[in-house]
């Protein structure tokens, strides 16, 4: 095994092992432990729910990709 090989397994190790113990200490057992002046609002409908997470990005995406295209389109016609 190189040594090139030998640093990226040793590097991949490494992130393994952070990226496992923040998952550890993030667990939702210190959920469970309010703060004080922690006030949590109602909770979303399943319309809120897919209305904020799935229609939204798809809206916003499909603007952005619109206003590209325009753009595209205006500095082809010009340079024609």
């Amino acid at each position: 095994m190189s040594n090139k090989v030998k640093k990226n397994a040793v590097r991949a190790g490494a992130v393994s092992a952070v990226t496992t113990a923040l998952l550890l200490m993030s667990s939702p057992a210190f959920a469970l432990i309010r703060d004080d002046g922690d006030d949590p609002g109602p909770g979303l409908s399943v319309a809120e729910t897919l209305g904020l997470y799935v229609a939204a990005p798809i809206v916003l995406f499909l603007v952005i990709a619109g206003l590209v295209m325009v753009g595209s389109k205006k500095s082809r016609n010009q340079t024609d």
